[in-house]
C-alpha cells in the first residue's frame, strides 16, 4: 500500500488535507485540551503542547498513515483533525476524526469530511477494508459512521470508564468491494 504524496480531498461542506506542522495553531492545541471535545477520547487523560503535537505530526513521516486537517470549505478555516491509519500488509485502514471547533458542531462538517475520505479510501486498489470505533456513549460518532454505510462488526463489552461508568467500545467497518 503506498501512500499518496499529497491528499487534497474536497467535500460539500470540507477540505481535507495533509495536516503539517504550521497546522499546530493554539487553537489546534486548545481543542486537544478542552474537555468537552475530548470527553470520548483518550486525549483527555493527556495535557497537550506545542511541542507534543510537534512529536505527534512528525510520527506519520515516512509512514502509509495520514494525519489530516479538516476545513471548511468556503474560508478554509480549520475546524478538526482526521488519522488514516495504514496496514499495508492487509490492506486496511482504520479513521479517526476530531471536530475540534465546538462552534460548528451539528452542521454536517464531520459527516462531510468522514465520506470524503471514506470515497477516497474506499476508491483506492490497495484498500479492501475501512474500520473505525468509537464508545458506544458517543452517539453521535455512531451515527457518523452508520451513515456513511459502515456496518458493525464487534462489541468490547464495558471496554472503558466515561465518567464513572463503564462503556462498550463499538467497531464499524466497510468493505472496498
Amino acid at each position: 500500500m503506498t501512500a499518496l504524496a499529497e491528499p487534497d480531498l474536497r467535500g460539500e461542506k470540507t477540505r481535507v488535507r495533509r495536516f503539517t506542522p504550521a497546522d499546530i495553531t493554539d487553537a489546534y492545541v486548545g481543542w486537544l485540551n478542552d474537555s468537552v471535545a475530548t470527553r470520548f477520547s483518550n486525549q483527555r487523560f493527556l495535557s497537550h503542547d506545542r511541542a507534543s503535537s510537534e512529536r505527534y505530526v512528525a510520527s506519520f513521516e515516512g509512514s502509509p498513515s495520514y494525519f489530516l486537517s479538516v476545513r471548511r470549505l468556503d474560508d478554509d478555516r480549520a475546524i478538526g483533525t482526521m488519522t488514516a491509519y495504514f496496514k499495508p500488509e492487509h490492506g486496511t485502514v482504520d479513521m479517526g476524526i476530531m471536530i475540534g471547533d465546538r462552534e460548528i458542531w451539528g452542521g454536517g462538517f464531520g459527516q462531510d469530511a468522514w465520506n470524503t475520505v471514506l470515497r477516497w479510501l474506499l476508491a483506492r486498489p490497495d484498500v479492501r477494508k475501512v474500520t473505525a470505533g468509537a464508545l458506544a456513549c458517543n452517539r453521535g460518532m455512531v451515527r457518523l459512521m452508520e451513515r456513511s454505510g459502515m456496518t458493525l462488526e464487534a462489541v468490547r463489552r464495558a471496554q472503558e470508564i466515561v465518567e464513572g461508568k463503564p462503556e462498550d467500545i463499538i467497531h464499524y467497518s466497510r468493505f472496498a468491494r
